[in-house]
């Protein structure tokens, strides 16, 4: 009997897929305390008897959080309900002094929303505000058993998280992780999370089940914890797709866990039996009164609401950008927001987008650095791109200035009066460089006479070179047909 192949035995299952997204809010301090959210400080210097939680401290909640929880529900179309409550998760853990956990339960800031990905609705269950735990640093080695020791820095304890929930809507890792970046691209737009998975303020939960296709019951879930790259992400539900498959065609049962992702192997390893909502016994905060969201203050948090991506989207559209350059514009802030400054001054925005996204994007890749961090300002941008588009300069004479106004800034008309760059536009003077290629390559002259019409490419070529790139393209073209087509003439 044949044996089914992995994408034959996949035909037969449809995966489920929900997302628990953990953001960090961009506050100053943190969420109940007023030490500082901070990265990257010397261990344990960000802490205060509030975030050690000693006895008899009471948390102060902070409206920043707040204001930044009711922001995020409004770009992901979010009802803000007038009352929420925060409540005592508790479990154990190392990094987290107090033994319990303050979050939100049954009454969530932020319920009933969605994104749009592709055309298909992706929606949000809830977004709740909660504290963050410290850290465990792994220090040591005992061999194949990793580190001997741990040691734990309590600096992002009581940091702000928001966590956001979506629906089992998704039915792929490509959707996943289009999904990630999208909910990613809104948190820094709207200016409530810098989006830095490496540093792990952005993190991901990831349910995953498989069903039999036209089963309508979900298949049992396993949960693969702290999932923090779009690459990851992808990478770990395709492998746990496979796994679950596998038992499910095995005879077996999928056991309702919480996984860990191994990026260097490749593959999840059991960490414990998943706990449902009572394993926490959930209780409402003592120390905290529920908060009233008045809809004068969700109307004032509205009113700063920024473009969001989608509507950036479709302007950059509406400029004549595909919609892949578009997508690839607004997944970089920076230089979405120093491309806008340039062409609201008047830069092409086409030419613009091309000089941005290749030999600027090239530049900074290399250099390993933002785009604030060049010499590059939008005002000599717009003064640059406007001299390619007016043809004071060829196309090849503005890749060249624009590194030299990415290292050491300047007017890119001075370079190019100081450099002597300008486009040569003078007919006798391109005359002159024409009859010099041609008097130069008689055997070319002759074949392209002779119906090798590809060869005028090589003309223009050589007398770019003649003339270091400065010849008016137009004028080029004209004179040296007629030189060629007539040479009599």
């Amino acid at each position: 009997m044949a044996v089914d192949t992995i994408d034959e035995l996949r035909k037969k299952y449809e995966v489920v897929i929900g997302l628990e997204v953990h953001a960090q809010l961009k506050t100053k301090s943190k969420i109940f305390a007023c030490d500082s959210t901070q990265f990257g400080s010397e261990q344990n210097t960000h802490v205060s008897p509030i975030t050690l939680g000693m006895p008899g401290v009471l948390p102060v909640l902070n409206k920043e959080v707040v204001n930044m929880g009711i922001l995020t529900g409004l770009a992901l179309n979010c009802t803000i309900p007038e009352y929420c409550k925060f409540d005592r998760k508790q479990y154990f853990y190392p990094d987290l002094p107090k033994g319990y956990q303050i979050s939100q339960y049954d009454k969530p800031i932020c319920v009933n929303g969605y994104i749009d990905i592709d055309g298909k609705r992706i929606g949000i269950t809830r977004a709740h505000l909660e504290e963050d735990a410290g850290k465990l640093v792994h220090m040591g080695s005992s061999g194949i058993a990793g580190s001997s020791y741990s040691l734990v820095d309590l600096n992002r304890a009581g940091t702000p998280l928001l966590e956001i929930v979506s629906e089992p809507d998704m039915r792929s890792s490509d959707e996943a992780k289009a999904y990630m970046e999208e909910l990613r691209n809104i948190l820094v737009y709207i200016g409530v999370c810098d989006g830095n998975l490496e540093e792990g303020s952005m993190r991901c939960d990831a349910n995953i089940s498989v069903r039999p296709k036209g089963q309508k019951e979900f298949g049992t879930r396993a949960e693969i914890k702290n999932v923090n790259s779009f690459r990851a992400l992808q990478r770990a539900i395709e492998y746990e797709i496979d796994r679950q498959i596998d038992i499910v065609e095995a005879g077996e049962k999928v056991v309702q866990e919480t996984r860990l992702w191994d990026d260097n192997q490749g593959i999840t390893k059991s960490m414990r039996g998943k706990e449902d909502a009572h394993d926490y016994r959930y209780f409402p905060e003592p120390d905290l009164m529920p908060l009233h969201i008045s809809k004068e203050w969700v109307d004032k948090i509205a009113a700063t609401m920024p473009e969001l991506p989608a509507q950036r989207r479709q302007r950059y559209v509406s400029y004549g950008l595909s919609p892949y350059d578009a997508n690839v514009l607004v997944e970089q802030k920076d230089i979405a927001l120093f491309y806008d400054k340039a062409v609201n001054l008047g830069a092409d925005a086409k030419i613009a987008n091309n000089f941005l996204m290749k030999e600027v994007a090239a530049y900074l890749k290399e250099e390993k650095i933002s785009i604030e961090q060049t010499k590059l300002s939008p005002e000599s941008f717009q003064e640059l791109i406007n001299m390619v588009t007016s043809g004071a300069i060829s196309n090849n004479i503005g890749k060249q200035i624009i590194i030299t106004l990415l290292k050491e800034g300047g007017s890119a008309k001075e370079i190019v009066e100081k450099q002597g760059l300008s486009v040569i536009s003078d007919e006798g003077a391109l005359k002159s460089a024409v009859e010099n290629v041609i008097n130069s390559n008689p055997q070319q002259v002759e074949a392209y006479r002779g119906g090798k019409d590809k060869l005028f490419g090589f003309f223009v070529g050589q007398v770019m070179k003649e003339t270091k790139g400065r010849a008016n393209p137009q004028l080029l073209n004209k004179l040296l047909k007629e030189a060629l087509d007539n040479p009599n003439g």
